[in-house]
């Protein structure tokens, strides 16, 4: 793989943060460049002052030169302990994202290993994500499961 800067990032990375994550979601959800972001911009950087004051999230963000070309984030919590978990501590992936240009190098992989690394360091061995079908193989291949027991409600608005 081509030498590339895998930045941890911190607070004062705030507004870098904010317009990766804006980056992420169009990209994710295929939404025009003129969407109107602005309450997700501002949701966001509400999310990172109280989570990096928290050290509830560790997040990634990656570089060709000066050009950002990947993300990736894991945020932190609690649950009450179960037999399986008796910590109820855990870790979710998100905002991992790579450049179209720059995939099938192994960026994704690398960014997934530092944010394991750093919930492993943390004790947290629980950790789950959510699989977009374009990203399902490299979870898979990393060693992520589909959980047949996880549901959801979701708010009907």
């Amino acid at each position: 793989m081509k030498e590339y800067t895998f930045k941890k990032m911190g607070i004062d990375d705030l507004e870098l943060l904010v317009s990766s994550r804006v980056m992420v979601l169009k990209a994710a959800n295929k939404l025009p460049d003129d969407t109107d972001m602005s309450e997700i911009e501002k949701q966001s950087r509400e999310y990172y002052k109280k989570a990096f004051a928290e050290d509830s999230h560790t997040a990634y963000l990656v570089f060709d030169g000066d050009r950002l070309i990947g993300a990736g984030g894991m945020s932190y919590y609690t649950v009450m302990p179960t037999c399986c978990d008796t910590t109820g501590r855990k870790a979710y992936v998100m905002n991992m994202y790579t450049d179209p240009e720059y995939r099938r190098q192994g960026i994704a992989m690398k960014t997934l290993d530092l944010l394991v690394a750093d919930a492993k360091a943390r004790g947290i061995d629980h950790i789950t994500l959510e699989a977009t079908d374009m990203g399902r193989p490299l979870y898979e291949k990393y060693g992520f499961v589909q959980m047949p027991s996880e549901m959801e409600l979701r708010n009907k608005r």
